[in-house]
């Protein structure tokens, strides 16, 4: 399960979202809490005033509005009051139990998925404190929900999953406002909630891969001066298409100033996660014979697409990788200079060419090291004298990758051979014959 928490300035539009929907076919309302009616007796008004009425407690909540989705794994079609009890254990879990809100089930995209609207304001006109919820009560909230309920755990997927989202076809999407951004709304709904992006060009690698782009204009157009966003449909040559869609269109605001916010959160990323893309690069590299069209097609293979940027004159100048595996998105330069597009350059083009003869030698000198092989002869042995001190070749990642191949590939993860463990340093004073 996948839990999403917006905050607005309008309960009346976030209600009005979820109803309209209910008019047009693709939603129903499944229940309530702490209404005094059931919903099937109550009108429009009467939901909605309820809400109104309690967010009048306080003026000072600005944002006072509430708008959580749970979103289940394809294969989990619950009944309504399987899905009342997820929702209302969450609303309990995450502070909201005592509150009003309304649970709204959809049927208009590729997973099962309900909407919870709600209130910041308590009945007694304190505010509920909401920072960091989505880290913290949410977040425990959703691992305590699965558990008990047996749901799909949304942490800990195989990286031979299938990614979830397709690509938009050109074909199957009609350029009319309401289609285009019925299209781009389901895809920004999963990017913005599962990856971890720290800038608009990490964001705009990963939608690209959906024909979507977020655009900010050139920095003498209005919209760029005015901080204003607007997302595009793009054709099967990367060129928009269709009619752009201001951000602030979408119920969730998906701006510039709501994307930023989740830069800073995005910039810490996990040490293991850029690991894991080093290793596959460096990976890549071990072999005889490689150019970049190669290298993209063997990282595709670990689930890494590789995003190239040109300028107007078709020169590559930057590359980003996102990992759909970890849902992290990175520049070459966030993973080291060895990373960055002229370093996959360099690095593309200086492939031994005595190892593009023989494709066999690589995998008949690996038996040739040990343990005691100093890094520099390593990197002889594998690529040659000349390669001895090659920056790129010789990157302390690829050795250390060298490392994990020659001595844990017959061993369990948990297995650390007796040379590789750390020797105990002794005190001072500790005598050696004790």
């Amino acid at each position: 399960m996948v839990a999403i928490i917006k905050t607005g300035h309008s309960i009346h539009s976030i209600f009005n979202y979820n109803e309209n929907k209910v008019k047009q076919g693709v939603a129903e309302c499944i229940g309530e809490g702490n209404y005094p009616l059931d919903v099937d007796k109550m009108s429009d008004t009467m939901k909605l005033n309820r809400f109104l009425k309690q967010a009048a407690l306080n003026d000072n909540v600005k944002r006072n509005s509430v708008h959580i989705s749970l979103n289940f794994d394809s294969s989990e079609n619950y009944s309504k009051d399987k899905l009342m009890e997820v929702a209302n254990l969450y609303m309990e879990k995450i502070g909201f139990g005592e509150q009003p809100y309304l649970v709204y089930q959809h049927h208009d995209s590729g997973h099962p998925h309900i909407h919870i609207t709600s209130i910041k304001v308590r009945a007694d006109g304190s505010r509920i404190d909401m920072h960091n919820i989505g880290c913290n009560q949410s977040e425990t909230a959703r691992k305590e929900i699965e558990k008990s309920f047996g749901l799909v755990v949304a942490e800990g997927r195989t990286k031979n999953q299938n990614i979830e989202l397709q690509p938009i076809s050109k074909g199957k999407v009609r350029y009319g406002r309401i289609q285009s951004k019925k299209a781009i709304s389901n895809v920004l709904s999963q990017v913005l909630s599962s990856y971890k992006f720290a800038s608009l060009a990490e964001l705009n690698a990963v939608l690209k891969q959906y024909n979507i782009l977020a655009d900010r204009g050139n920095e003498n157009s209005r919209i760029f001066k005015a901080k204003g966003l607007v997302y595009r449909i793009l054709d099967e040559n990367g060129k928009p298409i269709g009619v752009p869609i201001k951000a602030s269109d979408f119920y969730y605001k998906p701006t510039l100033k709501f994307l930023e916010e989740k830069f800073k959160s995005n910039s810490a990323n996990q040490i293991s996660d850029i690991r894991r893309v080093k290793n596959a690069i460096d990976m890549a590299f071990l072999r005889t014979e490689i150019s970049i069209t190669d290298l993209v097609k063997i990282l595709e293979k670990e689930g890494i697409n590789t995003v190239f940027r040109k300028n107007a004159e078709g020169l590559l100048y930057g590359i980003t990788y996102v990992d759909h595996t970890t849902k992290c998105v990175f520049n070459g330069s966030t993973l080291g200079k060895q990373y960055s597009a002229k370093a996959i350059q360099e690095r593309c083009a200086s492939i031994n060419p005595t190892e593009q003869k023989n494709p066999n030698l690589i995998s008949k000198k690996l038996h040739e090291i040990t343990f005691e092989t100093p890094k520099s002869e390593i990197v002889a042995v594998l690529f040659g004298d000349d390669f001895r001190d090659n920056k790129y070749v010789g990157s302390s990642t690829i050795m250390s990758q060298l490392a994990e191949m020659i001595t844990q590939a017959e061993q369990t993860a948990n297995y650390l051979p007796y040379e590789l463990r750390n020797k105990k340093k002794k005190r001072k004073g500790q005598s050696n014959n004790r």
